[in-house]
């Protein structure tokens, strides 16, 4: 899967030892699914939440979704079961928690093989450290943010803005850029709280996340719509470059769209929104 050039605007976690949590997850409108055998499985489920996950991925049915595992660290007692028994299954993805440093990733690439992509969970300050070497190593190709486990090591407090992680994001961000992989912003806890939610998408979209891990099915439309195109950013996107074509062969030097001129960057992040959008809308289509 060639997760750069799909939708990945809302990724739910998922129980890997809840059925019925696995079977609903095939009809939501999600981008993407985090099957959690971290987290969300207590420690006497977790060995039987491995088969359960084995068995809803062999049966499918998660359509275009992007299919992600989040097994638990190498270094617990379950992660290497995890691996051996889940590498296999189907997944487009395993999610590694507790990454520190490329080393942890390389453990992980050992026992996968060279086919199987990786992402990596950033939710320590050791890790945002090494975020470039984490995102540029060969087999990684998406960082979800942790949030949460980020603001427990800082001694932060939850603020709306962000602000006491806003060095944290941004590294993160900048490290999946210079490595041209994904990157995905940690969850909003407040799953009531649409208007919040909002916000705080927005506000990721505007720092340049590809989407938005969530907890609840309730958040998906919010994220949906927060880091899908506009109708406004398409039309603008198609009006420039359709400007800087006709510019260029009429010999003119430079192309003006809305009182603004516009470059060739300008055209090829036109370009980016019209993909996405189409990607949006095949997705949507399914």
């Amino acid at each position: 899967m060639d997760f750069a050039t799909r939708p990945l605007r809302s990724v739910l976690y998922i129980p890997a030892s809840n059925e019925r949590a696995l079977d609903k997850a095939r009809s939501l409108p999600t981008d993407a699914i985090i099957f959690d055998l971290e987290d969300a499985v207590a420690p006497d489920a977790k060995a039987a939440g491995r088969e359960t996950l084995k068995q809803a991925l062999q049966q499918g049915g998660y359509g275009k979704r992007a299919k992600i595992i989040r097994t638990n660290a190498l270094t617990s007692e379950w992660g290497l079961e995890d691996v051996r028994i889940l590498r296999d299954a189907g997944a487009d993805a395993i999610l590694l928690p507790k990454v520190n440093t490329p080393s942890d990733v390389d453990n992980l690439a050992d026992l996968l093989g060279p086919d199987m992509p990786i992402w990596t969970m950033m939710e320590t300050p050791m890790s945002v450290f090494n975020a470039r070497e984490i995102a540029a190593h060969r087999q990684v190709e998406g960082l979800v943010t942790g949030t949460n486990d980020l603001t427990k090591d800082l001694g932060s407090r939850m603020r709306a803005d962000r602000l006491p992680l806003m060095l944290a994001l941004q590294s993160i961000i900048m490290a999946a850029r210079a490595a041209r992989i994904v990157a995905i912003d940690g969850v909003y806890n407040r799953f009531r709280d649409g208007d919040g939610l909002r916000a705080e998408c927005e506000q990721g979209r505007d720092l340049g996340f590809d989407g938005k891990t969530l907890i609840h099915p309730a958040q998906i439309e919010g994220a949906n719509t927060a880091f899908a195109p506009t109708s406004s950013e398409i039309d603008q996107a198609k009006r420039q470059i359709a400007a800087f074509e006709e510019c260029r062969a009429s010999g003119q030097g430079i192309a003006v769209v809305d009182g603004t001129i516009v470059e060739n960057l300008h055209v090829v992040a036109a370009g980016r929104i019209l993909a996405k959008a189409q990607a949006v809308a095949d997705m949507a289509a399914e």
